[in-house]
């Protein structure tokens, strides 16, 4: 059961910021995914390492402002090895949408690190790079 439970987590995590067809977004809900201390870092040139505030607020901003519009991702292939009550995921993924009116694509890798909780699955680490 724990790899169906990582891939609902997994699929809850990337729905967070779809707002294709006008759809609410609530990036706030990111909170529930990850545990108290999480981070997500981004690599390459424009690297940054974020707490889950500071992730989370200017992606609500930008997905609901009305500058990222149709936005969507989505894994397309992924291996997830599990160790007793941690896991990782490594992933491959695909994104498009609409920024400042100018259509986009495009795509990365994500690795998802996980620890099995008390309350379930939670995310403690989520890195990714987005491929040019």
């Amino acid at each position: 059961m724990s790899k169906a439970e990582i891939d609902v987590i997994t699929e809850e995590f990337f729905g967070l910021f779809d707002n294709r067809g006008g759809r609410a977004v609530d990036v706030g809900r990111i909170r529930g995914l990850f545990l108290p201390g999480g981070v997500i870092v981004r690599t390459g040139p424009e690297f940054a390492a974020y707490s889950v505030e500071e992730f989370a607020a200017p992606r609500q901003r930008l997905l609901t402002g009305g500058r990222l519009v149709e936005f969507t991702e989505w894994e397309t292939s992924e291996r997830t090895e599990i160790a007793g009550d941690i896991a990782t995921r490594r992933l491959e993924y695909r994104k498009s949408g609409t920024l400042d009116g100018v259509p986009f694509e495009g795509g990365g890798t994500k690795h998802i690190q996980f620890v099995r909780t008390p309350q379930g699955w939670r995310i403690a680490a989520v890195t990714w790079y987005d491929r040019p």
